[in-house]
């Protein structure tokens, strides 16, 4: 060891405290549902987060013991995951959310009640054990197409997203876990999915203002404890570096012009968006230096070796003077101020359970929408599911539909899961039919498989269960805003008379 200017330095030369300060701002994923011996061993030199991802969670009691395990290794360290309870649940990734997601409280439009589902939320993530949820989405979904937002946002209307983020940050931080607004400055003008490209967001500076900024504000009035960032190129503002990675959006506009001080978060580092354009250990030293405080980095497809090059990028990054130690330490000390806020909220925290009865089925049946007239299903239907492909962030293995919920309260019914390639069979005569459709708009074989079924069973119900598009065909039609096991239980409680539709249709 050696003293130079004071400080104590490893053999490499790089400080201790150096190498604390890029440990804490780092939040990597892993792979299984116990902790491996490599993440045990940075947690105890000072890894100060983890990003949990449903590949790490198998039910409550695995949950709360492996959140138990992290923070035996480090008491401080922030345990996150992005639990929006909707189509994308972690929690409950195994058996669906048992709550309705944005699009249907939107839908819905009670923000008292997107605040108790959001506290229902934080409740059961602070009984597990997590720190930090990388939600709500407050992206106003404005172009239709948007192949990465659709029912994760609470709608198209500033307003809407804007009341309803303000209240679902309220809930959830009611609870004790930290929320994370996000994709700053807002995906939902975009037809590109930034897991796969970099998107960019045309509009003008004033425009922001008027459609994808209110949120925030919001968010940040109600007192958000994190802002993550979106892969977004926004010429507005900077027009040669990603939001993530650019000081104009992250210092001059979040935090200069909206008055953020809380922590700043990235999107995963990993994604080709930004990865394939600066690396994964680039993408990090450019987020910090440009004002964000933490790294998300999945974790799977890079190995756990990326942990360790990304903190010995971080400290060349200091040495070098491309990274200034102020800046690093500010974000490290953004990190450890969540921490603290976090353990203050889990030691004077009171209610551990929902109290009452639970929001996520009454939201979801009061988030339902229905054209025309022919239910309840007078006998057990044949149901007809298509499976279009959805985004990255919605688990491949979360089971949705109708067909199941459908069956357990009108025995008979059967069903077929139909994908691209499989042949459509001729629908039943003398049998009521029922056809399931996930952004049915989107996806040209579903509209045109779907069309050729209403063309000889016209009498048929067609249940939407992804973003409504500009149709509503069938001679029944049904919203649910969302696929998650609350709405297709909702669903199928209205097919089969169970628990009719409102008289308001609200």
């Amino acid at each position: 060891m050696t003293v130079r200017g004071g400080r104590t330095t490893g053999p490499n030369g790089a400080s201790p405290e150096l190498a604390g300060l890029a440990d804490t701002v780092l939040q990597p994923g892993f792979v299984g549902v116990e902790v491996p011996d490599w993440l045990r061993r940075r947690l105890a030199e000072g890894l100060g987060g983890v990003a949990l991802y449903s590949r790490n969670l198998v039910d409550s009691e695995q949950t709360r013991a492996l959140t138990a395990a992290l923070r035996a290794e480090n008491p401080d360290v922030v345990i996150a995951t992005d639990e929006e309870a909707g189509d994308v649940t972690r929690l409950e990734a195994l058996t669906g959310s048992s709550r309705p997601g944005n699009l249907a409280l939107g839908a819905v439009d009670d923000p008292g009640l997107t605040e108790r589902v959001a506290r229902e939320i934080g409740l059961d993530m602070a009984a597990a054990g997590i720190t930090l949820n990388y939600a709500p989405v407050v992206d106003v979904n404005s172009d239709l197409d948007n192949p990465v937002v659709g029912t994760r946002a609470f709608g198209a209307d500033p307003r809407l997203v804007a009341r309803h983020a303000r209240a679902w940050v309220t809930g959830l931080q009611s609870a004790g876990v930290a929320a994370c607004a996000k994709h700053f400055p807002g995906h939902g003008a975009t037809a590109v999915d930034s897991h796969d490209d970099l998107p960019t967001v045309a509009y003008s500076a004033e425009e922001l203002a008027a459609t994808t900024l209110p949120p925030y504000r919001a968010a940040i009035e109600a007192g958000v404890r994190a802002v993550m960032t979106g892969h977004l190129l926004v010429p507005a503002y900077d027009p040669d570096l990603p939001a993530t990675m650019s000081a104009r959006i992250l210092v001059g506009l979040l935090r200069e012009e909206l008055g953020f001080d809380g922590l700043i978060v990235t999107d995963g580092v990993e994604m080709p968006s930004v990865a394939e354009r600066y690396g994964v250990t680039g993408a990090a030293v450019r987020a910090l230096a440009a004002g964000a405080d933490a790294i998300c980095v999945g974790g799977e497809r890079k190995g756990p070796g990326v942990v360790g090059f990304m903190r010995n990028a971080i400290m060349g990054a200091v040495a070098d003077g491309t990274l200034s130690e102020e800046r690093l330490a500010e974000a490290a000390f953004r990190v450890r101020r969540l921490a603290a806020w976090s353990a203050e909220r889990r030691r004077t925290a009171g209610e551990t359970s929902p109290a009452g009865k639970p929001a996520g089925l009454a939201a979801a049946r009061r988030a339902l929408r229905v054209r025309g007239d022919g239910l309840p299903l007078p006998a057990a239907p044949q149901v007809i599911e298509f499976v279009s492909e959805t985004n990255i962030a919605v688990d491949r293995a979360t089971p949705w539909g109708v067909a199941s919920p459908l069956a357990a309260l009108l025995p008979g019914t059967t069903a077929l899961r139909l994908g691209s390639g499989d042949p459509v069979p001729p629908p039943p005569d003398g049998r009521p039919l029922v056809i399931v459709v996930r952004d049915a708009h989107r996806h040209a074989w579903v509209s045109d498989r779907l069309d050729a079924l209403l063309s000889r069973r016209p009498d048929a119900i067609v249940v939407e269960m992804g973003l409504p598009g500009p149709a509503t065909p069938g001679a029944v039609h049904i919203t649910t805003h969302g696929a998650t096991t609350a709405s297709g239980q909702a669903a199928a409680e209205l097919l089969s008379g169970r628990h009719p539709l409102p008289a308001t249709g609200g």
